[in-house]
């Protein structure tokens, strides 16, 4: 217990002195660090919320596809899977579904098969590129963000240095007391920009290969959809069911 109180104790000043000599640091940086850092801290806050954003919108569409495809292959009419398509909106698969049915509605009024598929296949594919496009909003910005950060604080590195060879140039003597305030500039924004640009490259690349699944699943959906689509037994409509009734009934009535 001694033992762990005093070394308790040794780490606890080394610890504040740590927090105090960055404190200093940043008292001691310039205008243009100060600039530097403001639009790092901008960029890391846009970041994080659309991570954030990103994330739960991913997962409600991987839940909502889960549902949605387990309902369609279990369902029996094509009314039915439209009422569960509308409760499934963040669903790409869904949205794919609700563009083909109102095609397929258009084209046979809403019951057998389809007369064309050719069309119902360039809606399909239209409308999974838009369900795509959907997932895809905004990633651009994280791409920035996590290429343009460094480079961010890479400017506020070369103005660092800059600014310690002239402190060293005013000083006339290479001491260390002329060239730190310029050397702790450079650092901090080197720091800060890799501390912007690493989580936002992590969340872009992992994101990335999401949607990719995304995007596959909606092919092999489209696929399938049309297949069903494809094999929908042919049905009488019922005014003509009602007429061979008739004259089945007027033939066994003459007989």
């Amino acid at each position: 217990m001694a033992l762990f109180l005093q070394a308790d104790g040794a780490a606890a000043p080394a610890q504040n002195q740590g927090f105090g000599a960055l404190a200093e640091m940043m008292s001691n940086i310039g205008p243009i660090a100060i600039f530097v850092l403001a639009v790092l801290l901008f960029s890391s806050l846009y970041s994080w919320t659309l991570i954030f954003g990103k994330a739960a919108a991913f997962r409600k569409a991987t839940r909502e596809s889960r549902r949605f495809v387990r309902a369609f292959r279990k369902a029996t009419r094509l009314q039915e899977i439209a009422t569960l398509a509308g409760e499934c909106q963040a669903s790409p698969l869904a949205q794919v579904f609700e563009d083909v049915y109102e095609t397929y509605k258009r084209q046979t009024g809403g019951s057998g098969p389809p007369r064309n598929l050719t069309p119902l296949e360039r809606t399909a594919q239209t409308a999974s590129n838009e369900a795509v496009t959907t997932l895809e909003r905004r990633m651009t910005w994280l791409a920035t963000i996590a290429a343009g950060s460094p480079f961010v604080g890479l400017f506020g590195t070369v103005m660092g240095v800059v600014d310690a060879f002239h402190g060293l140039g005013t000083a006339g003597a290479a001491t260390l007391r002329a060239v730190a305030p310029g050397i702790s500039e450079a650092l901090i924004t080197t720091a800060a920009g890799l501390f912007v640009a690493i989580p936002a490259l992590v969340a872009y690349n992992q994101f990335t290969a999401r949607i990719r699944v995304f995007a596959s699943a909606t092919d092999d959906f489209c696929r399938e959809l049309l297949n069903s689509l494809e094999e929908m037994p042919v049905r009488a409509p019922a005014s003509t069911r009602m007429n061979d009734m008739e004259r089945e009934a007027e033939r066994g009535a003459f007989n």
